[in-house]
């Protein structure tokens, strides 16, 4: 499984911003597609994730009300919309992808800067 993130950039506090990762590969065999963000002296940490079938959004309560996950099947994609955001939502977004055997593949990251 390849993962190709693509979006991001820089936002002013209360805008709006949208991330996406491509999925190529054996997409088949993912269960489970979300976004990690790691800012800059932290751990990396959990955002959001969806199943390959689009159920199930689950968010991390720092981002709940304010980030929207959901996915393209037809276009192996899955989008991250972030509004109202927030300086502290500045970070390295990662995509992540968790196979049924239980493999994680990861994105290059792409910067999400939120300017106060």
């Amino acid at each position: 499984v390849q993962l190709q993130a693509s979006g991001g950039g820089l936002a002013q506090a209360g805008g709006s911003l949208s991330v996406s990762c491509l999925a190529s590969g054996r997409t088949g065999s993912i269960y489970q597609m979300g976004w990690f963000r790691q800012a800059p002296g932290k751990e990396r940490e959990f955002v959001a994730g969806i199943s390959w079938w689009g159920v199930n959004p689950n968010y991390a309560d720092s981002v709940k009300g304010r980030f929207t996950i959901s996915r393209d099947n037809a276009k192996n994609t899955v989008y991250l919309q972030m509004n109202s955001l927030k300086p502290e939502d500045t970070a390295v977004y990662y995509c992540h992808a968790n196979t049924i055997a239980n493999r994680n593949y990861w994105g290059q990251g792409t910067l999400v800067t939120v300017s106060s």
